[in-house]
């Protein structure tokens, strides 16, 4: 590069194993390079031309098989303009014909491309698309698309047969990948595939690749094909180990994804690389969360053999929008909204996002919530009541296999066909199968409604664990200023409440009873009486200590984070997991600080 700025002649001076040629001095020529150094430096010295000697540090380049110092060494290349193919390339991402995303992705693009060289696609190796050139013995160049045509070539200009040697390098790896958007699809012929498949829609590549692959098919397809390859290309992240580390074999911290899988399934590592694929960030991957993940799976499938067992059997006849309960009437349009919500982020490119909202339906509104709470229905007299639910529930099971399927396609395919046994025949596959778009199915009322009924036990929930309130301890709970709504809601879900949240009875009163632990809940304030069920003392001291343990470790994290020899010594990983450490026990100080004022106004 320095000899190109300065415009000095390009000289080679070693031979092909490495020997000086007669470029140089006659007394130097056929010397190893080794050798030859020395062998200057000392003749410098002698004639008192060598000013010092110094160490200096560089980086020396070793082939990867020899192991062995490789030199600079000019030889006959095959180029590509690259410059040339590179204007129309960045013309395109210019005007949005096809973009980058993360979006941030295309400045590293633009950066290579506006400062690109002359592309060298020979390459010397054993394997490969060899170079279609063909030589004559003084140098003359036929380009051929097989030997043949290239002694034809040769024929037509000399009118005599020509002894021709064929190029013996191969095609740069990069040069036989960047026509491979079109080039497997029967190019240069016109076929059936080429018009479909040309072109495609998303590449989906990682960032350390966006010159050498995905710049070479933007440049190759609009030259060859004259449009751009494919109109979106998602950088995905890197994958790290869970601290943050690059994965590599000297650190030992390298994981197996087919280990992963013999262990946890495909399905779980897929779905947790989707989880934590957020758009400009690493994924940190540990086997907690693909174990994590695996329960995941677990659940839904968990979820199917209860309805299996309550009778829960799809019907030809089942419409959504028609459910009169209010407990379906509100799990219908937790279908519709969680399938917009998908939808949206899938064709936004934030998997991580979509891959969230469906585990949140499945495991938190439709397992968690709308399994248990269905349980009393599932269990009356009411066989209208009981009819309608079983069939929500396979209508709502059918929902939740299928999105999940993008990211469970395993498990999910298999819980399709095992659902399809009994009730109305499957169409097709679940990978064949309509994608959920749904309207009108959320009703308000029945939103807010069952909003406040799992907003309710959750409180209670939340008081009595604060508490250590015992598991099978029922405790009444008292409802102070309550309105004519939340009368009417607590009379159609009396049964409910005290059976999920664990009470004994609820009421209503002006006034809450003295030691009560209270809560807010819209406009009414609950009360939970648990002087006879716990020592309150007790608790108070264990709150107490619990809370100076934590004041203990948030003291030590605090020295360190506080010690500049740690801060610039400590790798940022440890700094930021002291950083995260501190973080989570002041969060839980607050929480059991909270927990204890409630405590201390109970009296």
């Amino acid at each position: 590069e320095v000899g190109r700025r300065h415009d000095l002649p390009k000289i080679n001076i070693l031979d092909a194993k490495a020997c000086l040629n007669d470029e140089v001095p006659e007394k130097y020529r056929g010397m190893d390079r080794y050798v030859a150094r020395k062998a200057i430096v000392a003749d410098l010295d002698a004639l008192g031309l060598l000013d010092k000697i110094d160490d200096h540090t560089l980086m020396v380049p070793y082939g990867d098989r020899s192991n062995d110092v490789i030199e600079p060494w000019l030889t006959d290349q095959w180029y590509v303009d690259a410059p040339t193919l590179a204007k129309p390339a960045i013309e395109a991402v210019e005007r949005g014909q096809t973009q980058f995303v993360p979006k941030t992705w295309d400045k590293t693009y633009f950066e290579w491309m506006r400062n690109i060289q002359p592309w060298c696609i020979s390459r010397q190796l054993w394997w490969g698309h060899q170079i279609p050139a063909w030589y004559t013995p003084d140098g003359e160049i036929f380009v051929a698309h097989d030997e043949e045509e290239a002694y034809e070539l040769a024929r037509a200009k000399h009118g005599q047969d020509i002894v021709l040697t064929r190029d013996e390098d191969v095609l740069d790896t990069w040069f036989s990948s960047g026509l491979w958007p079109f080039s497997t699809l029967g190019w240069p012929e016109e076929t059936q595939e080429l018009a479909r498949h040309y072109k495609t829609d998303v590449l989906v590549t990682a960032f350390d690749i966006i010159f050498f692959w995905v710049a070479r098919m933007m440049m190759m397809g609009l030259h060859f094909m004259k449009d751009v390859p494919f109109h979106t290309v998602y950088v995905h992240a890197l994958v790290r180990d869970e601290h943050g580390a690059k994965m590599s074999k000297s650190k030992g911290n390298v994981v197996d994804p087919l280990g992963l899988i013999d262990e946890y399934g495909a399905d779980a590592l897929r779905f947790t690389l989707a989880a934590m694929a957020a758009q400009g960030r690493d994924v940190k991957l540990s086997t907690s969360r693909v174990e994590g993940y695996r329960n995941f799976g677990t659940k839904l499938w968990n979820a199917a053999r209860f309805c299996e067992m309550n009778e829960c059997v799809r019907t030809a006849d089942f419409d959504a929008s028609k459910v009169e309960q209010t407990l379906n009437q509100w799990i219908v349009g937790e279908v519709q909204k969680t399938a917009d919500k998908i939808t949206e982020e899938i064709e936004g490119y934030r998997f991580n996002e979509a891959a969230n909202a469906t585990y949140r339906f499945i495991w938190n509104i439709f397992c968690d919530w709308y399994v248990e709470l269905a349980k009393p229905l599932l269990q009356g007299d009411d066989e209208a009541a009981k009819a309608e639910t079983r069939a929500t529930a396979a209508w709502v099971l059918d929902q939740a296999t299928t999105l999940l399927h993008p990211f469970m396609p395993f498990l999910t395919e298999e819980l399709w066909q095992k659902t399809g046994e009994v009730g109305t025949p499957r169409a097709a596959m679940l990978m064949l199968s309509e994608w959920p778009r749904h309207t009108g199915l959320v009703d308000a009322k029945a939103e807010a409604e069952m909003d406040w009924v799992i907003r309710l036990i959750t409180e209670v929930r939340s008081v009595r664990a604060e508490m250590n309130v015992p598991a099978g301890a029922k405790v009444p709970l008292i409802l102070k200023g309550a309105n004519a709504a939340t009368e009417e809601r607590l009379a159609r879900h009396d049964g409910l409440l005290c059976r999920m949240a664990r009470l004994s009875n609820i009421s209503i009163s002006a006034e809450l009873p003295e030691g009560s632990l209270q809560f807010v809940i819209d406009e009414a304030t609950g009360g939970l009486p648990i002087a006879d069920v716990i020592d309150l003392s007790a608790e108070k001291e264990r709150l107490q200590k619990a809370m100076a343990k934590l004041d203990g470790e948030i003291k030590k994290i605090d020295g360190k984070l506080g010690n500049e020899k740690f801060i610039s010594k400590a790798p940022q990983a440890v700094i930021n997991e002291q950083r995260e450490r501190k973080a989570t026990a002041e969060a839980e100080k607050a929480k059991l600080a909270d927990a204890l004022a409630k405590l201390q106004a109970a009296g």
